[in-house]
């Protein structure tokens, strides 16, 4: 992790999937859960900016989607 940006958008997605994370475990709801803790996780595997916004943005996208 060299840039500044790749830092940021990081720690962005690592808030949004703690908050999916933490509304999934209250709620019960497993699709928000399995979610926060993807996002939370991907960024330390993705190597440049541009897939990580985009696989950022799709991992957001899913629980308005997939609702179980």
């Amino acid at each position: 992790m060299g840039s500044a940006s790749m830092i940021m958008w990081s720690v962005l997605f690592g808030a949004i999937g703690m908050g999916y994370f933490v509304f999934g475990k209250r709620q019960r709801a497993i699709v928000p859960l399995c979610i926060g803790i993807a996002l939370i996780v991907f960024p330390y595997f993705v190597a440049s900016v541009t897939s990580l916004l985009i696989i950022g943005v799709v991992l957001v996208a899913i629980p308005y989607f997939i609702r179980l």
